[in-house]
């Protein structure tokens, strides 16, 4: 498989309901990602909202996201699940649809031991019909993926890269320095504050929440990273910090990011901005903190 490189949004997941799509602020939300020239997808995943869904909404996502896509940008499919089993099962529909590789954090309950998280891994990417990518996310498993673990994983044959969303820039660098020169192993950051500077010391790309508002802006900022052009880099930074610093904190939310996204797309009239159980979308008095942001970024709000 060919490395994926360059910012791949994790995509929200546009809902009605609980176990209801939005279908046509999915298909708008998907047209405008592509619009920005983003280089692939990435569904069900922390943004995605994945562990909040119901299973068959899942499937519904993955397959309806796929079909549109139609083979435009790669999609990869987060399988992150307490139960192997399901993990496979998700994944296989993936791979029907047209998935090209699957994403999944370490088992959330009971913390795993790294010696566990290797077996596990192991035993998940054996059974798989697509590539695996490792996906760090301590804050929500309670776990680090140590580079040692991360090391030994990579010489799996069906292993092929990991996302990180720690913001631990000393961990990434140690990963970097360990992997970054192997073409069979992708590594990307997540916080997208930190994009500019880790594509800049070597890493593939970004999986950047804020891709779903302003694709075009984060492409930019990984192009520039790539030309090693600083004084563009630092000029997209500041407008990424400015969506950072207003439309991700708003209330005191352990969700305020994944609202702020969700409240943003909807007044920019792209999707509904319902949210699943136990989490709920922003009332008035936030809500008109997004527009106020987005009215500071230059946005035209609609909804």
């Amino acid at each position: 498989m060919t490395c994926i490189k360059g910012i791949i949004p994790p995509m929200i997941t546009p809902l009605k309901g609980d176990d209801e799509l939005d279908l046509e602020g999915t298909s708008r939300l998907v047209e405008h990602m592509l619009a920005g020239g983003v280089h692939a997808l990435f569904l069900l995943g922390t943004t995605g909202e994945a562990q909040s869904l119901t299973y068959r909404l899942r499937y519904e996502f993955v397959e309806r996201v796929c079909r549109q896509v139609a083979g435009r940008v790669p999609v990869l499919v987060g399988v992150t699940d307490t139960s192997l089993d399901e993990s496979v099962r998700l994944a296989e529909h993936a791979a029907k649809c047209g998935a090209v590789g699957v994403v999944a954090a370490a088992p959330y309950y009971f913390a795993p031991s790294q010696q566990e998280l290797i077996e596990y891994y192991t035993a998940l990417a054996d059974r798989l019909p697509l590539p695996l990518y490792l996906y760090n996310m301590p804050s929500h498993v309670k776990v680090f993926l140590e580079p040692a673990t991360v090391k030994t994983l990579a010489d799996h044959p069906n292993i092929v890269g990991l996302k990180d969303s720690s913001a631990n820039m000393t961990y990434f660098q140690t990963l970097i320095y360990h992997l970054g020169d192997r073409a069979d192993f992708a590594l990307y950051v997540g916080p997208e504050e930190l994009t500019g500077e880790c594509v800049l010391m070597g890493a593939d790309g970004g999986v950047n929440g804020g891709a779903n508002l302003f694709p075009e802006l984060y492409v930019a900022m990984y192009d520039a990273a790539c030309k090693h052009d600083i004084a563009r880099v630092r000029e997209l930074q500041r407008r990424i910090m400015q969506i950072s610093t207003s439309i991700y904190t708003v209330g005191k939310y352990g969700s305020s990011y994944l609202k702020g996204v969700k409240c943003a797309l909807s007044l920019m009239g792209i999707c509904d901005d319902y949210l699943s159980y136990p989490y709920r979308k922003f009332r008035a008095e936030e809500r008109n903190r997004i527009r106020q942001a987005l009215e500071a970024l230059g946005v035209e709000c609609v909804g």
